[in-house]
C-alpha cells in the first residue's frame, strides 16, 4: 500500500491506515514535513513525523533530498528556512542546476500592486533582450490569477494561462461585463441577448422579443417597462429594469468613466443585493452567501 502527500493528512486518516495495516508490512507513504500547509484542513505534520515510530522495528525513513526543478540559489534559501523548524527530518536540498541570480524577495502592498509589479518586471525584461515566450509567473492555484490576468490585460501584453479559464473568459464575468455593455448601449444586441437569458423564465424566443421591442423604442429601457414577460420572472424583472436604469442614469450624468471602478461598481453591487434571492446571484454571482441560488453556465 503507498499513500503520497502523508504530511496533508488528518489525525482519522492516519488511524484508519494504521488500522488497516498496524505491523507497517508492505505500508510506504511519500510526503515532506516541510510543505506541511493545510492544518486550516485538520491536516496534521505530526502524522508524517512520528509514522516511522509508529511500528516495531521503526520504518526506515529514505531521503530524497535531490532536486531537478530549482536553481542552487533557491535550495539554499529554501535550505535556510527549512533548518528553523523546531522538529523535522534532517535533509539539505542540492541540484547541479547552478545559477547566479539570486531569489528576491519582495514585499507589495496588496494584489493590485503585486499586479503592477509584475507587469513592470515582464515589460522590463522584454526590453532587456528577454523573449515574453521565456518569462513565466506561477501561482499555488488558477484562481489566484485574476488580478494579474487583468493588469496585462490593460496594458495589452499577451500572455496564455494553463490552467483553468481566463479571468476574463470565465463565465461570471463575461455576464457582469455583458450588464455593462447593455447599460452602456442598450442596442447592443449581443450582450442583451445574454445578460436575458440569465432572468428565469428568460429563453431565447423572450429575449429575442424584448431586444425587438426595445429596438423600436426611442428610448430603450423605459420600453423594459411595459414589456410583457414570463411569469416565472417575477420580481426579478423589477430589480434587472432598476439595475439597467440606475446603471444608465450614472452614464449619462457623465460619471461612468470615473465612478464605474469606485462608487459605480459599489452601486451595481448594491444594486444586485437589493434584487430579491433568485436575482442577485444571478448578477452578482461572485457572491457565495448561505442559501444563495447559483446558476452555472459554461460560456
Amino acid at each position: 500500500m503507498l499513500v503520497d502527500e502523508y504530511q496533508d493528512t488528518n489525525r482519522l486518516q492516519a488511524d484508519v491506515l494504521l488500522g488497516m495495516k498496524p505491523d507497517g508490512r508492505g505500508l510506504t507513504v511519500v510526503g515532506d514535513d516541510a510543505q506541511s500547509i493545510y492544518a486550516f484542513r485538520a491536516a496534521t505534520v505530526r502524522n508524517i513525523l512520528d509514522f516511522p515510530a509508529s511500528f516495531d522495528p521503526p520504518a526506515r525513513v529514505v531521503t530524497l533530498d535531490r532536486n531537478y526543478r530549482s536553481t542552487k540559489p533557491i535550495l539554499d534559501a529554501a535550505n535556510a528556512v527549512i533548518g528553523e523548524a523546531a522538529e523535522r527530518f534532517t535533509k539539505d536540498l542540492w541540484t547541479e542546476r547552478a545559477s547566479e541570480e539570486k531569489p528576491r524577495l519582495v514585499t507589495i502592498w496588496d494584489d493590485t500592486a503585486q499586479a503592477n509589479y509584475i507587469a513592470d518586471r515582464v515589460l522590463e525584461e522584454r526590453e532587456a533582450g528577454t523573449p515574453m515566450k521565456q518569462q513565466a509567473v506561477l501561482f499555488r492555484a488558477s484562481h489566484h490569477s485574476g488580478t494579474l490576468e487583468v493588469e496585462l490585460t490593460r496594458r495589452n501584453i499577451p500572455f496564455v494561462k494553463f490552467g483553468g479559464l481566463k479571468f476574463l473568459d470565465s463565465a461570471h464575468v463575461k455576464d457582469v461585463l455583458a450588464l455593462l455593455r447593455f447599460a452602456q448601449n442598450p442596442r447592443d444586441r449581443i450582450a442583451g441577448f445574454r445578460v436575458l437569458q440569465l432572468l428565469p423564465g428568460v429563453g431565447p424566443t423572450s429575449a429575442r422579443r424584448v431586444l425587438d421591442t426595445m429596438g423600436e423604442n426611442a428610448h430603450p429601457f423605459e420600453a423594459l417597462k411595459g414589456v410583457k414577460v414570463p411569469q416565472r420572472s417575477g420580481e426579478a424583472w423589477a430589480g434587472f429594469v432598476n439595475t439597467l436604469t440606475t446603471l444608465a442614469a450614472i452614464r449619462s450624468a457623465g460619471r461612468a468613466r470615473s465612478r464605474l471602478c469606485g462608487t459605480g461598481m459599489s452601486r451595481i453591487w448594491n444594486a444586485c443585493m437589493r434584487m430579491p434571492p433568485p436575482v442577485w446571484p444571478i448578477w452578482c454571482s461572485w457572491n457565495r452567501s448561505p442559501g444563495a441560488t447559483h446558476r452555472v453556465r459554461n460560456s
